[in-house]
């Protein structure tokens, strides 16, 4: 199945025909797509009504310089804000850390959005792409977030999705741009990055999505398209029963597979659930290449449809305006 990108703040009439493909999951939003909270409830609104089935509709909101939707929603503080934190007041900042994901996933629900993809639960160890939007550098510190990130989330009503497994933090290179390689062993991520992800699997994370690293003391591929990532570690190893995204295969690190029939290929094969698809220009060639293919129409409906939420009843709710409150006074933002 795919997730795919939309160009702009309406639906085009070839966008509509997408989304009656069997194979179309659902939808991610990006900031191309937004205007105002009401344009992307309209939005979100008009997706459902024009998709043949239930479409999961997702966005990357972690707060600091990746939150997609800004203007009407609360200035999230980036993760880092938190391990900053730590060190003064461990207990302070896990508990602003869950109010964080609860302020966060609640808004999101509220504009008729299923999913945001968060937490990342990356080690903060130089990654150019991951930089301020991890916890800590410290395995069993991030661990500690992720189960306080995971329970906000869930309280709002949300699912999580622990990103970018094995673990992108390390290894320098930005994977939107670059091939990255990490030449450390299984049991030294199994000793580090696999920390938190374990803690997150553990705390009931629904989803996991994967990094398009290649860990070569471990297995050719990279962990997007590796069986043995996939399926043995992930899930046999660790026991992971939820659904598995890709990262998106537009990005420069994914083109190691080939073409987008290859792409889409090598990951599905691998025990990719789902194949995020996240530029437009790209969605027709990848709607061409599952042709043929058994699809798993209903891979994300445990993800999906977690009730009703209105701003409205938010903005009444005094949980609401005590987490913008304690985040404005209490996490130092950073850049």
């Amino acid at each position: 199945m795919l997730v795919i990108g939309v160009a702009g703040t309406e639906l085009t009439a070839q966008e509509r025909d997408w989304l009656q493909h069997d194979a179309c999951a659902g939808v991610i939003l990006f900031k191309r797509n937004f205007v105002s909270k009401t344009q992307v409830a309209e939005l979100s609104a008009a997706i459902r009504e024009a998709a043949a089935r239930p479409q999961l509709l997702c966005v990357d909101q972690e707060g600091g310089r990746v939150q997609r939707f800004q203007e009407g929603y609360s200035a999230l503080p980036p993760l880092e804000a938190f391990g900053r934190l730590y060190a003064r007041d461990a207990a302070r900042a896990l508990a602003l850390a869950e109010e964080h994901a609860w302020l966060m996933a609640s808004e999101v629900r509220a504009t008729g959005v299923d999913l945001s993809f968060a937490p990342v639960v990356d080690l903060g160890r130089g990654n150019l792409a991951i930089g301020n939007r991890a916890f800590s550098t410290e395995p069993e510190i991030v661990s500690e977030f992720t189960r306080a990130y995971v329970r906000g989330m869930h309280a709002a009503g949300m699912a999580a999705t622990i990103k970018h497994f094995p673990g992108h933090g390390t290894v320098r290179e930005d994977t939107h741009f670059d091939v990255a390689v990490d030449h450390r062993t299984l049991d030294e991520l199994r000793a580090t990055d696999l920390v938190p992800f374990a803690a997150g699997i553990a705390a009931n994370a629904e989803a996991v999505m994967l990094a398009h690293v290649t860990y070569p003391q471990v297995a050719p591929e990279p962990a997007g398209y590796s069986p043995f990532w996939i399926e043995t570690i992930l899930r046999q190893e660790m026991g992971f029963r939820g659904v598995v995204f890709s990262d998106d295969i537009g990005m420069a690190a994914a083109f190691s597979a080939g073409g987008i029939k290859q792409r889409i290929d090598a990951h599905l094969d691998a025990g990719c659930d789902v194949v995020l698809v996240c530029h437009p220009e790209l969605v027709e060639e990848s709607l061409d290449a599952v042709k043929g293919r058994a699809l798993q129409q209903d891979i994300c409906a445990s993800l999906m449809g977690r009730g009703e939420q209105a701003w409205g009843p938010l903005l009444a709710d005094a949980r609401y305006a005590r987490a913008q409150a304690d985040l404005a006074a209490d996490v130092e933002p950073l850049a």
